[in-house]
C-alpha cells in the first residue's frame, strides 16, 4: 500500500506522527462502452451546449443553479476561500462507541505510526480500547475539513470520515405499530427463525458472485476467441485526451464496413452443365 498523506494525532500536548492509508479497494471489473457493430471504443467529450465546442480543462469553470440563476465560479472564486491544508488530525473529544451511529461512516483509512518511536501510537490505541471510546476529530482531505471517527480496528488505529449531521436523512414514515398487532405467538416464532439462521459473521466466507461470473465470461470469451483487436479498435488517444479522438477509428470503420459487405454478398449459384441435344 502507499499512503496517501502523513500527518500527526494531536490532543492536548500529546503528537503522534502518522501515514494514512486508503482502507479499502474496489475490485469490480473494469467495463468500457463500445458501438455493438463493430466494437469501437464510445468515448465522451466535454461540449458547450452554446458554441457546440469540445471544452479543455483549463477552460472549465464550475457553476451553481438555483432552478432560475446560475452563478459561475472561477479558480480564482476558489482560491479566495479558506481552503484546509492542515496535516493534523485534531482530537475534539473522546466519546462512548456505541453512541456513533453507523449510518454516519464514510470513507476508511488506517493509520500507521511514522517515526522512530511507536510509543504514543501504541499508548493511544491501548487507552482507546481500555475505555471503549471513539475519538472525534477534525481533519482536511482534499482542501476541505471533515469530521471523522478514529477508533481501534484490530492492532491499528482506523480513522473514518463521518457525514455531517445534515447529510443523513430523518426517516419520517407513518407510524407502523400503532396500525399492526403483532401477537406473542408470531414474535416467539419469529425470533425462533432468527435463532436457526445464528452464526458468527465472517466475512470471507461470502464472494461477490456477479464479479466472479463476470471474470469467467470473459476469460471464456477470450479463450474462444470471441474478442476484437484492442489496437485496432480502440485505436490510440492524443495527448490533449478531450473527447478521446481515435486515431485508428477510421481505419476500423473501413474493415468493418467491407467485412459486412462480404458477407452480405449474394453467393454466385454453380452454373448447370448443358445437356447435348
Amino acid at each position: 500500500m502507499r499512503s496517501i498523506w502523513t500527518g500527526a494525532i494531536t490532543f492536548g500536548l500529546v503528537n503522534v506522527p502518522v501515514k494514512v492509508y486508503s482502507a479499502t479497494e474496489d475490485h469490480d471489473v473494469s467495463l468500457h462502452q463500445v458501438h455493438d457493430a463493430d466494437g469501437g471504443r464510445i468515448r465522451y467529450q466535454r461540449r458547450c451546449e452554446i458554441c457546440a465546442k469540445v471544452v479543455p480543462y483549463d477552460h472549465i469553470d464550475k457553476a451553481f443553479d438555483d432552478g432560475e440563476q446560475t452563478v459561475v465560479l472561477t479558480a480564482d472564486d476558489f482560491a479566495s476561500l479558506p481552503a484546509e491544508h492542515s496535516k493534523e488530525i485534531d482530537v475534539v473529544e473522546f466519546v462512548p462507541s456505541d453512541q456513533i451511529d453507523p449510518i454516519m461512516l464514510d470513507k476508511s483509512y488506517f493509520l500507521e505510526p511514522d517515526g522512530k518511536s511507536a510509543k504514543a501510537y501504541v499508548l493511544l490505541r491501548r487507552t482507546l480500547e481500555a475505555t471503549d471510546r471513539t475519538a472525534i476529530v477534525h481533519f482536511a482531505l482534499r482542501q476541505k475539513t471533515r469530521l471523522g471517527a478514529l477508533r481501534v480496528h484490530g492492532d491499528v488505529l482506523m480513522l473514518q470520515s463521518l457525514l455531517w449531521d445534515d447529510e443523513v436523512r430523518e426517516a419520517k414514515f407513518a407510524s407502523l405499530d400503532e396500525r399492526v398487532n403483532i401477537s406473542a405467538k408470531e414474535l416467539d416464532m419469529s425470533a425462533a427463525l432468527v435463532e436457526s439462521f445464528a452464526a458468527d459473521f465472517a466475512p470471507d466466507a461470502f464472494n461477490d458472485d456477479y464479479q466472479d461470473e463476470l471474470r469467467a465470461l470473459i476469460e471464456a470469451k477470450l479463450k474462444s476467441g470471441d474478442a476484437v483487436s484492442t489496437e485496432v479498435t480502440f485505436g490510440e488517444t492524443t495527448d490533449e485526451g478531450e473527447g478521446g479522438e481515435v486515431l485508428d477509428l477510421m481505419e476500423a470503420l473501413r474493415r468493418s464496413v467491407e467485412a459486412s459487405r462480404d458477407r452480405a454478398k449474394p453467393k454466385s449459384k454453380p452454373k448447370r452443365a448443358r445437356s447435348a441435344s
